[in-house]
């Protein structure tokens, strides 16, 4: 651990702006994500139960050629890591293999006092969509299953194979969160001091490796298992996820997240993640952190995916929504 110290977190904005561009279909998302796992006042409506650790992030060499933003050009800057279950489901078992969707895992740098830029991924590559409204009659067909209607998700994925192909890519459950590998949603714009620009995607893998349990191994573990182990396994020994950009070649769709690029893309490694300790995400100011897609930083721009910006939208959206909730009292994360 460098000696950099966490800057104060209280009153840090999730965008300079703070304005949802575009409101209706932002409402009209985190309308279907509430039908889908319901409301739970105080909760994220997706990634509802998570934790977070806290550590630094150390550039390599070749980030600061990539990008002119500030984390790639300076020694170490402190960063916050919430991982967490997938769903809007605040209690869903940690080792459910029928309901383990992709795990997710947010990043935020702090820059500075009131300064930061934040990464969102999850531990599947890609995304079963490309847009936000077909995001919204995705979860409608999830919601009609709930409902006695399995046809209609038959009916939406034998329109959208990529959404098919998501939901049916084998998702198992790791044996922590440390040794689970995790994939941004949409690609970014990434631009130097020369002014020379790459479209890149990021990714994030434990230098330990990945490790995944059997769904037998997974039954035999308790529902919270992912939760109880990691403060454990912090307190022995740091951990660290190495942090890589897979690079567009020409012809590469950087503007759809549900179109992946083939492995054989060439991968320059940004920099190391360094977890220390989990912390208490049941502090106040940690408790009202939302976390946004869009980097929002000098260096690092949106590719033009839609996705990224209605995502950005849904997650103010919604973290205004969750503030308003805790200003209540609530003690949740």
């Amino acid at each position: 651990m460098t000696n950099a110290t966490f800057p104060k977190i209280s009153e840090e904005k999730p965008a300079p702006t703070g304005t949802v561009t575009n409101q209706p279909l932002a409402q009209e998302v985190l309308d279907a994500l509430d039908a889908t796992s319901g409301v739970h006042p105080g909760f994220r409506p997706a990634h509802a139960k998570g934790l977070m650790c806290s550590g630094t992030f150390t550039p390599a060499p070749e980030a600061a050629n990539l990008t002119r933003a500030p984390h790639a050009n300076r020694p170490s800057t402190p960063v916050t890591v919430r991982f967490s279950d997938s769903t809007g489901l605040p209690n869903i078992p940690d080792n459910d293999p029928t309901r383990s969707g992709p795990r997710g895992m947010a990043i935020r740098f702090h820059l500075g006092e009131h300064a930061h830029t934040d990464l969102v991924a999850h531990s599947t590559n890609g995304f079963p969509v490309h847009t936000g409204q077909e995001f919204v009659e995705l979860m409608h067909a999830a919601a009609a299953i709930g409902a006695g209607r399995p046809e209609a998700m038959g009916a939406f994925l034998a329109a959208h194979p990529r959404a098919k192909k998501f939901i049916e890519a084998p998702k198992p459950i790791p044996t922590s969160f440390t040794r689970e590998a995790f994939y941004a949603v949409t690609s970014f714009k990434f631009s130097n001091t020369d002014g020379v620009s790459r479209h890149g995607r990021f990714r994030m893998r434990p230098e330990a490796g990945t490790e995944y349990l059997s769904n037998e191994q997974a039954a035999a573990k308790s529902k919270d298992f992912l939760f109880d182990e990691i403060g454990a396994r912090l307190t022995k020994t740091p951990v660290k996820f190495g942090v890589f950009v897979q690079l567009a070649e020409p012809g590469d769709d950087a503007t759809d997240a549900s179109v992946t690029w083939p492995d054989s893309r060439k991968e320059v490694r940004f920099g190391t993640i360094t977890l220390t300790a989990r912390v208490d995400d049941q502090e106040p100011e940690r408790r009202k952190i939302i976390f946004d897609p869009l980097p929002r930083i000098d260096g690092i721009d949106s590719s033009g995916d839609p996705l990224t910006d209605v995502r950005a939208d849904v997650y103010l959206l919604s973290g205004r929504r969750r503030r308003a909730a805790l200003g209540d009292g609530g003690k949740h994360a």
